[in-house]
Order: C-alpha cells, then structure tokens, then sequence
C-alpha cells in the first residue's frame, strides 16, 4: 500500500497540482492573490503541455515510448538522487555571497529588468562553460543526447548539474546586486521559459515565433541549440533574452534548408539509460587513462570536448569552421 501512496505523490510532484488540490479540498483559493500562489498555480503548465504533446503525437500515429523512456527514467532517478542538492547550493551562494553585492536593489519593476540581465548573464556563462569545459560537458550532454525534441527533454539533466549551474548563476547574480527575492522570481520566469522552449513539432510546428525571434529566445532557436549539425554546434546559450548571444557571437537562426539533426556527436545509443547519463564520464575516463603525462590528463578535463593532445581537434568549434570553409568553397 505504501508503495502506490509513493507513487501517486510522485505523479502528483511531477504533474504539480500540490497546490490545486490544496484549494479544491479546503475551498480557500486566497492564496493566488499572493505571488507563492501564482507561481505555484502556473507549476502544471508544461506537465500539461507534455501530456498533450504525446496524446497528440498518439493521434497522428507519431508517438514512440522510446523518445520519452530514457528521459522519465532520468527524472525519476535525480528525485531520488538529488532532489535537495540545488536548493542547499542557492542557498550556501546567497549567505555567502549577499554581503559583497555590488549595489543593492529591490523588488520593483525596473529592477527587474537589471535582474534578468544579469541572470540572463549568468546562465549564459554556466551554458558556455558546459559546452566548452570537457568535465562540465559530462554534466551537461545528458540533457543533449536525446535524438528528438519534446517536452520531455527538458527534465532529462544529470543530478550534479543543476547544483553546478545553481552555484554559478545564484553567485554572479548575487555579487551584481540581484536580491534574492526578485532572483527567486526570475528563476520562476527562466524555468518555465526555459521548459516551454523543448517543445516538440507535434505542438509548434514553427517554432521561431514571428517577431519575437529578434529579441528572445524562441523554441527554433532551443532546437537549433540541441541540434549536432556543424553549423549549429554551441549556438544560442541564453534561455529567454538573447541579448548575450547577440553580443557574443553564438546567436543562429535555423535554417529552413537545413533542419536540426538531435543528439551528440558520440557515437551512443540514446535510448540506453547508463550511456545517456554516464556515457561522457565514461569517455573522459578513458582519455585520461590513456592520456600521456599529467599535463595531457588536466588538459583532457578543462579542455573543450573533441580536444586531442595529439593536436587532432574536433572541437564543435573547429567541426563548425571546417563546415564554414567548405560552405565557401562550394559557393565558388
């Protein structure tokens, strides 16, 4: 019996009603006049969105349990893993960071636009670090090996990254002035943008979303960055603005003649469990191992992934110039 109360509070986390349910019994529906209530109310949006997604994938005959197996079983295993580990590093990086804060701000709405800046800031630099870091990449290619786009994709991460990210972004955040209450919201914001942007064709089927490309990050643009094709590899790191990719240089539209191929460049097999979430680790071990001198095995570790100490690169950098090249070549 235990067991299925086990289960049904699992279904109830993942789908997140905890708070509807609460008002239907007691009648009290007070609290969505207050912002806890709002942003606990929005929480089964991409649930539901999710669920769609696969009834309609059903109806037109296009659903396989594989796209979905290996990124349920992920979340079940981080809610067993690392369920608190994110909320204790935001909080160790606020108590330890908040009295060095640069300037001082509060919860207004012009603040608010600094704030997502900043954060925007932030993210990107945990995103760029997990592209271009080979031990940061272990953490983050499990959210890139699915070969398909769904909503689903979006709870596929491995345990460690998100207290990695949380350090990162709760820290720069925190140092530029950030308060922890107008952080606590735009991480509310982020995340539901940021779970909206996998959805899959079988609800968007055009993802770019008029105008809105020019300043934010659209759902083409997400695809574009989950995509292996050369000219899209470590594109597109900002999660809603895409101001610090405009001015980086990472911005990439997709191209209707060119349309996204999912997945890492690893050869794997992204309907098995152990070599989505440890396949990486499990490359990088052997590189070291087999890596001459202690110089070569560090290098392995901070270095971008492809990197080769006998100076044979396939970092997606030289991967994407290389493609560059040819593009012009063929244009000749």
């Amino acid at each position: 019996m235990e067991i299925f109360q086990f289960l049904f509070h699992e279904l109830i986390s993942f789908l997140g009603i905890e708070a509807w349910l609460k008002m239907f019994k007691s009648g009290d529906y007070s609290s969505l006049q207050t912002l806890d209530g709002i942003t606990s109310a929005v929480g089964p949006l991409i649930p539901l969105l999710l669920i769609i997604e696969i009834i309609r994938a059903a109806i037109y005959k296009k659903f396989r349990g594989s796209d979905y197996k290996v990124t349920f079983l992920i979340y079940v295993f981080n809610n067993f893993v690392g369920r608190f580990i994110s909320i204790a590093a935001v909080s160790f990086c606020i108590g330890l960071f908040e009295k060095y804060a640069l300037i001082k701000t509060s919860f207004t709405w012009y603040w608010l636009i600094y704030g997502y800046i900043i954060w925007e800031l932030a993210h990107f630099v945990y995103h760029y670090l997990g592209h271009k870091v080979r031990l940061f990449w272990c953490l983050h290619s499990t959210h890139h090996a699915p070969d398909t786009m769904n909503l689903s994709v979006t709870y596929a991460h491995f345990f460690l990254e998100g207290p990695y990210a949380d350090v990162i972004r709760t820290s720069i955040c925190i140092l530029l002035g950030v308060n922890p209450p107008l952080l606590f919201f735009i991480m509310f914001i982020d995340g539901t943008w940021g779970a909206f942007i996998h959805v899959g064709e079988n609800i968007l089927k055009d993802g770019r979303l008029g105008f809105m490309k020019s300043f934010v990050l659209t759902p083409s643009h997400h695809r574009v960055h989950h995509a292996k094709n050369p000219l899209y590899m470590d594109t597109n790191f900002c999660n809603l603005l895409n101001i610090w990719d405009r001015i980086f240089g990472t911005l990439e539209h997709e191209k209707p003649e060119l349309p996204p191929e999912y997945g890492i460049t690893r050869q794997m097999n992204p309907h098995n469990f152990l070599d989505v979430y440890f396949g990486e680790i499990v490359a990088l071990a052997k590189d070291v191992i087999k890596a001459p001198g202690i110089k070569n095995k560090l290098l392995y570790i901070i270095m971008a992934p492809g990197w080769s100490h006998t100076g044979q690169h396939k970092t997606a950098k030289v991967v994407r110039n290389e493609f560059l090249k040819s593009q012009q070549a063929s244009s000749l």
